[in-house]
């Protein structure tokens, strides 16, 4: 095409990509207008106004509308600036197709009713705040009146779910069902149930201690990270590398119960992770993870959170490194 031919509206049209109807349209709607116009009233179109018309074409394309193209064309916004107002109304319609998406995966996995289908489209459009009380409202039935150490149920309240902005669809899939599960009252008395049975007693109950607590979640959380790693890595419990960390463990252990480092209270340690060993290991037991009781209570509403936040789910089967703790324990107590 030369910058001076003038081509007709047909095959203006063809070249842009768009029918000669709608070509005409955009003419009478004073989107784009003919370059000129023949005796005979025939419009006639340069490459400048073929150019327009194919970004046009491309702007509907993009669900834009005729009043922003012709600002853009008479110079009242830029190109820039329409582009990156539209790439923001299509992520927001993604935002929507992919909560959408996660409504009807669920509406069809749960042979979903009209007021579930109600129900799920309300809580993928819950606002933070909304979302933030529903969780709130969960845990303080669930802790209403627990016969269990005080601030154990507060601290497992902390780990809430945070529904990241730009959430895929199994996150909110994951949210559809973790709402729907903490407004289920059958679900809060399992839960109930679990932790009452798991921790109002010895030894969950020296578990759930607000000191012990603290230690494993706070001041003693970095060594026991390292002393996982260690065992993840397969060192032996008597290796150098261990009985150093045995050693930091110890020391952080002394100062949490106000008493002095001896191989007396090393091995009571050592008891104390054999005990939590077998404890976890009870194929019924009530704190065990992978059982059926842990999966179906805690432990889901756990995993749900992890996928909704895209953190890695608590490692399921946390049992092997407790004996070997108790043998790099027991190994540093014989040598101390």
């Amino acid at each position: 095409m030369h910058d001076e031919e003038l081509y007709s509206i047909g095959d203006a049209a063809r070249r842009s990509g768009l029918s000669v109807s709608t070509v005409r349209f955009y003419s009478d709607e004073g989107v784009i207008d003919p370059t000129s116009t023949t005796e005979a009233g025939h419009r006639q179109y340069d490459v400048h106004a073929i150019a327009r018309l194919e970004l046009v074409r491309t702007l509907r394309d993009l669900d834009t509308g005729l009043d922003e193209i012709r600002r853009l064309l008479r110079g009242g916004t830029t190109l820039q600036g329409l582009l990156t107002a539209h790439l923001e109304v299509v992520e927001r319609q993604e935002h929507v197709l992919r909560a959408r998406q996660a409504v009807l995966r669920a509406l069809i996995k749960q042979g979903g009713t009209t007021t579930q289908a109600d129900l799920m489209h309300r809580l993928v459009s819950m606002s933070d705040e909304e979302r933030e009380q529903t969780i709130e409202d969960f845990w303080n039935e669930v802790g209403e009146g627990l016969d269990v150490p005080d601030g154990f149920v507060d601290r497992l309240g902390t780990m809430r779910p945070r529904l990241p902005e730009d959430p895929t669809a199994a996150q909110l899939q994951a949210w559809i069902e973790l709402a729907d599960l903490v407004r289920d009252p059958a679900f809060r008395d399992a839960v109930r149930a679990y932790l009452r049975d798991g921790y109002s007693t010895a030894p969950g109950s020296v578990i759930a201690s607000e000191p012990m607590q603290e230690f494993i979640h706070t001041t003693g959380a970095p060594i026991t990270e390292d002393l996982i790693a260690a065992h993840h890595a397969g060192e032996p419990a008597r290796s150098p590398r261990v009985q150093e960390l045995v050693e930091r463990f110890v020391e952080a252990t002394a100062a949490l119960a106000d008493g002095q480092d001896t191989s007396r209270m090393r091995d009571r340690l050592a008891s104390a992770f054999l005990l939590a060993d077998e404890f976890m290991r009870e194929e019924e037991g009530p704190y065990a993870a992978g059982t059926a009781w842990y999966d179906q209570t805690h432990g889901r509403y756990l995993s749900l959170v992890a996928v909704i936040n895209g953190t890695a789910a608590e490692e399921s089967d946390p049992v092997p490194y407790l004996s070997w703790i108790a043998e790099a324990l027991r190994s540093s107590a014989s040598d101390a």
